[in-house]
C-alpha cells in the first residue's frame, strides 16, 4: 500500500490490492503531509469499493456530512471541525432533514439561514461561510452541479472592534494565575500573538537563539492555521520563557507532564477564572491577548502589513480590523500640511 499521483487526478492516490486487483482510493487532498496522514488512518481491512451515486438520487445530507468531516479533519484544526463545521451540519439537518444532497433548493437553505440569524447574527454568518465551503468541495466530488450558497447573499453581521488589554491588564491576570505554566502561556501569547495551538505545539526546534526568533513550524503532528511558517522575533519578556538549552529539539516548550500537551480548553477557562479574579471585562477572552499583541503593535505605529505578517493573515482585510487605531497617525499626517 502506497501513495500514487496520476494526470487524472489532482489529488493523491492511496494503491493497493484487493483479491490480486490492483485499487485505488482517493485522499482528495493535493498536499502531501496531509495524505501521509490520510495513509497512515486508512483501514484496507475496513475498505468497501464505493457505490456509485445513482444520478437520479442523491448523497444523503448525514452521508455528505460523515465525509466532509472525515476530509476536513486531515485539513482543519480539531476546534474548526468540532466549533463550526460539526454544529454548521448538525443545524441544517434538524431544520431540513436528512434529504438527499441533491434537494436542498435555495428557498431552503434561504429559511435556515434567516432562522439561524434571527437567534445568532454571528453564528449564521460563520454556519453560511462553513456550508458553502463545504458544498464547493460536493460539486469537486461530483454530488451537486453547483454551490447553491453562492446564489444567497452573505449575512449581514454588525462589526465590532477587537477587544484588547494592556500591559498592566495582563500582569492584573497573571497576578490571580497560581500555575507558573499558565502564566507563562498567557504572557507568550500577549507578546508574540500566536493562536493557542500554535503555542501548546511549539517545539524547542522552533526557537533559534542565534536571530532571536520563534519559527512556527508544520509537521505531521501539527500545522498552522494558513499552513505556512511564519516568523516571530522574541521579546525580552519571553525569552527565558520559550529558550531552554538543555530541551531536545522535539520537546514541547509546554506540557503538563512528561509531554503530555495542554488542553486548549483547559487553558482558556483558567484564563477566564482569573480574568474574572482580577475584574476585568467579561468580554476578554484568551484570544484577545491576539488580538492585543496586533493592537499594541498598531497603537505604536508599526505598519498593518507587518502587523499581517506578524499574525499570519492570508489576507490584509482581516488585519484591517486594527485599522481604527490608526485614527492617530491620520490626526499627524493632517498637522503636517
Amino acid at each position: 500500500m502506497f501513495l500514487s499521483k496520476s494526470k487524472k487526478s489532482p489529488y493523491y492516490q492511496i494503491t493497493f490490492e484487493v483479491n490480486g486487483k490492483r485499487t485505488t482510493v482517493s485522499t482528495k487532498t493535493k498536499n502531501k503531509e496531509e495524505a501521509y496522514k490520510f495513509l497512515g488512518r486508512f483501514d484496507i481491512s475496513n475498505y468497501k469499493k464505493p457505490v456509485a451515486v445513482n444520478n437520479n438520487n442523491s448523497i444523503l445530507l448525514s452521508t455528505f456530512k460523515d465525509e466532509y468531516i472525515k476530509y476536513a479533519k486531515l485539513r482543519f484544526s480539531k476546534s474548526y471541525v468540532e466549533r463550526s463545521i460539526e454544529p454548521a451540519f448538525k443545524f441544517l439537518i434538524e431544520f431540513a432533514g436528512d434529504i438527499p444532497l441533491k434537494q436542498l433548493d435555495l428557498k431552503t437553505l434561504d429559511n435556515f439561514i434567516i432562522n439561524k440569524y434571527n437567534s445568532t447574527k454571528s453564528g449564521a454568518a460563520l454556519y453560511y461561510r462553513t456550508l458553502k465551503a463545504a458544498f464547493s468541495k460536493a460539486v469537486i466530488w461530483n454530488y451537486l452541479v453547483d454551490n447553491p450558497l453562492k446564489k444567497i447573499k452573505a449575512p449581514k453581521v454588525p462589526k465590532s472592534n477587537p477587544v484588547f488589554i494592556s500591559e498592566a491588564e495582563l500582569n492584573l491576570i497573571l497576578e490571580k494565575t497560581a500555575n507558573q505554566n499558565l502564566k507563562n502561556i498567557f504572557t507568550v501569547a500577549f507578546f508574540t500573538g500566536m493562536r493557542l495551538a500554535e503555542i501548546l505545539n511549539m517545539k524547542s526546534s522552533w526557537i533559534d537563539t542565534l536571530q532571536n526568533i520563534i519559527t512556527l513550524k508544520n509537521s505531521i503532528d501539527f500545522t498552522t492555521k494558513s499552513k505556512k511558517e511564519r516568523i516571530i522575533p522574541i521579546h525580552p519578556r519571553i525569552a527565558s520563557i520559550v529558550i531552554n538549552p538543555n530541551s531536545n529539539a522535539d520537546d514541547l516548550i509546554f506540557n503538563r507532564k512528561s509531554d503530555i500537551k495542554f488542553n486548549e480548553d483547559y487553558v482558556s477557562k483558567q484564563f477566564k477564572k482569573a480574568l474574572r479574579a482580577a475584574k476585568l471585562n467579561d468580554d476578554i477572552h484568551f484570544h484577545t491577548l491576539r488580538h492585543s499583541f496586533a493592537s499594541n503593535l498598531v497603537q505604536r505605529g508599526v505598519n498593518l502589513y507587518v502587523v499581517k505578517e506578524l499574525l499570519g493573515h492570508e489576507d490584509i482585510k482581516t488585519t484591517q480590523i486594527y485599522s481604527h487605531l490608526t485614527s492617530s497617525s491620520l490626526s499627524n499626517a493632517i498637522h503636517l500640511l
